[in-house]
């Protein structure tokens, strides 16, 4: 199934309508849909470099219009949330995570987490349902997530307009990898900073 949307995917991106439904893609992606835009934003900018910052733009704003509905599925929705939720074998992390919450702690860690679901290859949709489970801040949960997916959607966005197939290639190789490391040491440095200023202000 995942192999055949994908496909799909490609084939929209060549689509004369490509904007549309990147935007389609990146907003149901938040939420329910398993395949990144990752996936248009990179063949599109190859054919259509001069644009590489209108799609970027597009993937990153349609993306978190998704991610605050996929919010309100988990603030609303509970027994949908729940089925994402445990599609993509989440549910205890939930549950410890509403405990720790509840007891005065572990917004620091769901700040990071949320941040580095937008980032990195984990399951976005996943983190945004979740923030609406345990009722996370919404402007926050917002901000981070336009940073998150921002950052990422634009490095990918002008490393393809920079290099075309040879970045095709490399993300299918290291693309995972390499977005996982440069999100933990953005989320460390914040946090270094985070603390820095809580103990010294």
């Amino acid at each position: 199934m995942f192999q055949t949307l994908y496909k799909k995917c490609l084939e929209l991106a060549a689509h004369k309508s490509s904007n549309f439904y990147l935007g389609l893609v990146s907003f149901i992606e938040s939420s329910f849909f398993p395949i990144p835009p990752d996936a248009m934003i990179i063949p599109m900018v190859i054919a259509k470099k001069k644009e590489y910052l209108k799609i970027f733009l597009i993937a990153s704003i349609f993306s978190v219009l998704g991610g605050i509905l996929g919010y309100l599925i988990g603030y609303l929705f509970f027994d949908l949330a729940i089925y994402v939720i445990e599609f993509y074998g989440y549910q205890d992390k939930v549950e410890n995570l509403k405990l720790s919450m509840s007891e005065g702690s572990g917004f620091l860690a769901w700040l990071s987490i949320l941040f580095l679901a937008g980032f990195t290859p984990l399951p976005y949709k996943a983190f945004t349902i979740s923030s609406g489970l345990i009722a996370f801040n919404l402007p926050i949960f917002i901000i981070v997530s336009l940073i998150s997916r921002s950052l990422r959607f634009f490095i990918v966005a002008f490393l393809s307009y920079r290099f075309g197939e040879l970045f095709t290639e490399y993300m299918e190789k290291h693309g995972s990898k390499w977005f996982t490391i440069i999100g933990i040491i953005i989320v460390i440095i914040f946090i270094i900073i985070y603390l820095f200023f809580k103990f010294n202000g």
